[in-house]
């Protein structure tokens, strides 16, 4: 299932390409999920900066939907398409905030990593990391979706 607020992108087409069905319906959380089954939940975000906006600007509208997932015993998957050199939570630490650039009080990678970190040891989150090219395959993967790749 996909989340009718997530709009058309590579994901569809990856689905799309491999004969993969894929309902657009309005999820109770995240943006990927397996039809009958929302025990998983795959949340997608477009970069570190989009990350960013949600634990800064947005933190309790973002905490809400965390805390929900938590109380219905749902597994909430974050899954950054951030790609470069962050392939893991650690490697957060070494990111370099573009809007640091123009305000000082813009979150440095150190900042949102000590945040991530205190999320997942809260509220059971997990942070995945990966290129934009790999995000198709990867939410397959993290859905226990089995792919026969081109």
């Amino acid at each position: 299932m996909v989340d009718t607020r997530e709009q058309k992108n590579h994901v569809t087409r990856y689905l799309n390409a491999r004969n993969i069905p894929n309902v657009r319906s309005k999820l109770y959380l995240g943006d990927y999920a397996l039809l009958g089954n929302q025990s998983v939940v795959v949340d997608r975000k477009q970069s570190l900066t989009e990350l960013c906006g949600n634990l800064c600007q947005q933190h309790v509208r973002f905490r809400a939907e965390i805390e929900r997932a938590q109380s219905a015993g749902i597994r909430l998957i974050f899954l950054i398409e951030h790609g470069g050199e962050i392939k893991t939570l650690a490697d957060v630490r070494g990111w370099e905030n573009p809007r640091l650039k123009t305000s000082p009080l813009a979150m440095s990678g150190e900042a949102m990593h000590k945040r991530m970190v205190t999320i997942q040891n809260k509220y059971g989150v997990e942070w995945v990391f990966c290129r934009k090219t790999e995000t198709g395959a990867k939410i397959c993967e993290l859905l226990g979706i089995e792919t026969q790749e081109e």
